[in-house]
């Protein structure tokens, strides 16, 4: 206001007038009030051109600007914060992560700090978690037990309370029948198996999953009976229950659930992938055709002579890939978020340029991504500020894909390989890819090339298939470096 009396010659009330139109951010009242401020400024003799860069600064501060009392009190704040982060960074990181655990887009981006920060997160667990986040030690976080989607407080209270009181729980059947099931229902105790939470009581996951409805008939049962203070004629309801700390009975372990399912559950009951994520099936492969990852972008400084400037500067080609998190529209653009484990980036594309991508782009799937990455001075980050092409893994491979390498151990292969390699190739015959059986054996080793009859579409079927069969280091693919560029043939 000051500035507008000095400057143009504004009245008490007109400067006042002038800061509520700036408070309002209202278009047009901001045009009417520049010509105002330019005019009155020039009639006291300053220059046109710097009236109007004056008037564009102090609309720029009224953004965010406070006076000199509130600087101080955020100075004051910003150093203790600075100072228990860099001395105290798992209480601080826990801290944190504790205030804001109800909103799951918030703690997914304070995970990713705290990893950034080398700090390890201990996944959640029914026998050490307390409700928030806490620090296990100087480098060390244990995830709280709120953050699991679908577990309440006072669900939560009573296995806390119940634990605190009569000591840890032995397994499955113990925590049903110790705990208030009317709070502590099935819902819940799904969505803590899901996120790992009782990882400490079973084998696995499938396994706790597939006794857990036999060992919530006998909590209901042994309830019922003590409410009706009775006990079945053979003492079955008791003996189906260990006694507190007691060793469980042997029972036969289900086959573990398979990666991809066991985070997908944690991503459904904690917002993020934490003992994994789906892209670390693909690292090795990936490592050859992307240009940069998403974290190393993330990171960067703005670039030079960005000087903070509102808008996109000039962009640079990369080629990225990541798990397709989320699609959401926003005035008339569509914004896809992009995550590879280092990092998270949004793709921002127009409603008619994402209506190339529309039947593809579907979310937990992997993507490649080519575009240009700019930095946006009006959200003061990194994004592809245009898709020139997006696809999948299976696309890439046929793309790109140039040679299949497969070990053939012979002291440890079947005496059906070759037929049972035959089998496998047969259904994904016609592609670019070349194929290179790698023997190995007690007395000779030899790289052999199957020939263009046997090129195949080396897409996650196939390669799925030789890997289950073989195991995951005895199968490898490696790609060209441009597209649909025919391998030489190769004995690496």
């Amino acid at each position: 206001m000051q500035i507008a009396q000095v400057l143009a010659g504004y009245t008490l009330g007109g400067a006042d007038l002038l800061r509520r139109a700036m408070g309002k951010k209202k278009p047009e009242e901001m045009a009417q009030q520049r010509g105002i401020f330019v005019t009155g400024a020039m009639k006291r003799g300053v220059e046109g051109r710097l009236a109007t860069y004056i008037f564009d600064l102090m609309e720029k501060f009224a953004g965010y600007g406070f006076n000199k009392s509130h600087s101080a009190a955020y100075a004051m704040l910003s150093y203790q914060t600075a100072w228990l982060k860099a001395h105290y960074p798992a209480a601080f990181m826990a801290a944190v992560l504790s205030s804001d655990m109800d909103h799951t887009d918030n703690v997914v981006g304070f995970i990713h700090e705290c990893r950034q920060m080398e700090l390890t997160i201990l996944p959640p667990d029914i026998n050490h978690s307390d409700y928030k986040f806490t620090a296990a030690n100087a480098e060390t976080l244990r995830y709280g037990l709120g953050a699991i989607k679908g577990v309440g407080l006072a669900a939560l209270e009573g296995v806390l309370e119940e634990r605190r009181a009569n000591g840890p729980y032995a397994d499955i059947e113990d925590v049903c029948r110790r705990v208030d099931l009317q709070k502590v229902n099935r819902r819940v105790l799904e969505a803590m198996i899901r996120a790992g939470a009782l990882d400490g009581l079973g084998s696995n996951r499938a396994t706790l999953m597939a006794r857990l409805p036999e060992a919530l008939a006998t909590a209901q049962q042994h309830s019922r009976a003590s409410e009706a203070g009775q006990n079945d004629m053979f003492g079955l309801a008791a003996a189906a229950v260990p006694a507190p700390g007691a060793t469980p009975g042997p029972r036969a372990p289900v086959p573990d659930w398979d990666e991809a399912e066991r985070l997908r559950g944690e991503n459904e009951t904690l917002g993020l992938y934490l003992t994994g994520h789906p892209i670390n099936r693909y690292a090795r492969e990936l490592r050859e055709v992307v240009s940069d990852t998403l974290g190393e972008l993330a990171s960067e400084a703005p670039p030079p002579g960005h000087n903070g400037e509102r808008g996109y500067a000039p962009a640079r080609n990369v080629t990225v890939s990541g798990l397709l998190l989320g699609i959401r529209k926003k005035a008339g653009r569509v914004i896809l978020t992009f995550d590879d484990n280092t990092g998270r980036m949004e793709a921002v594309l127009f409603e008619d340029a994402y209506a190339k991508y529309r039947n593809i782009a579907v979310k937990d799937r992997i993507f490649v991504v080519e575009g240009g990455c700019a930095f946006d001075g009006f959200n003061n980050t990194w994004r592809i500020s245009k898709i020139k092409d997006m696809y999948d893994v299976d696309v890439l491979r046929e793309r790109r894909g140039s040679r299949l390498d497969i070990v053939w151990e012979a002291a440890e292969a079947p005496p059906d390989f070759a037929a049972r390699l035959k089998e496998l190739l047969k259904p994904h015959l016609g592609g670019r890819c070349a194929v290179w059986v790698h023997y190995r054996g007690p007395e000779a080793r030899a790289p052999v090339s199957l020939g263009d009859a046997w090129r195949v579409r080396p897409v996650e079927a196939l390669t799925r298939g030789l890997e289950a069969w073989l195991g995951a280091d005895k199968v490898s693919l490696h790609y060209a470096s441009r597209p649909n560029t025919r391998p030489a043939e190769s004995t690496a």
